[in-house]
């Protein structure tokens, strides 16, 4: 599976980090891969859940945050 696909790995890793994961879109899913072990297990999620994932890590609005309680 893992020579089929472009694999991608997050801009901010260094070229001897191996503390990564890598992505690669199918047309129809996303492949999901430990960067240091490139011919392990790959997790495969739909575009809707793998948009659902990066969402959580947008800042959020102003009107999605709950104000604090004294």
């Amino acid at each position: 599976m893992g020579s089929t696909w472009a694999w991608r790995k997050s801009s901010a890793s260094g070229a001897q980090d191996n503390d990564c994961v890598e992505i690669a879109w199918t047309g129809k899913t996303v492949l999901i891969r430990d960067s240091a072990r490139t011919r392990g297990a790959v997790l495969v999620v739909g575009p809707g859940a793998w948009a659902a994932f990066l969402s959580s890590f947008a800042c959020p609005s102003v009107r999605d945050v709950t104000p604090a309680r004294p």
